[in-house]
């Protein structure tokens, strides 16, 4: 579906647009969370050029973040800019 690599044990998935301010914080607690846990993958899809994904996931606003599982499985969804705390306490369960 992504067309990137998955992390080996589960992937954080961020849909931005140029325009977004929050994506910016996003990116950042994402990228953060993805170095302090080991096996876990982060990739950033820009929303504008690739509408077929957004269409496919559903997604609605910038930034929207998916925890895929090992297999790919969308394990959470969130709208919005996460605080690092909820994404870690997400990657938990999808671990």
């Amino acid at each position: 579906m992504l067309g990137a690599e998955l992390g080996e044990r589960a992937t954080l998935v961020q849909f931005s647009t140029a325009f977004c301010q929050p994506c910016r914080a996003t990116r950042r607690v994402l990228a953060d969370v993805a170095a302090l846990v080991p096996g876990v993958g982060h990739v950033e899809i820009d929303a504008e050029a690739h509408l077929d994904l957004v269409r496919a996931a559903g997604v609605a606003r910038t930034p929207t973040v998916l925890i895929l599982d090992r297999e790919g499985r969308v394990a959470l969804r969130a709208a919005g800019a996460p605080r690092k705390a909820d994404v870690l306490a997400g990657l938990a369960r999808a671990l």
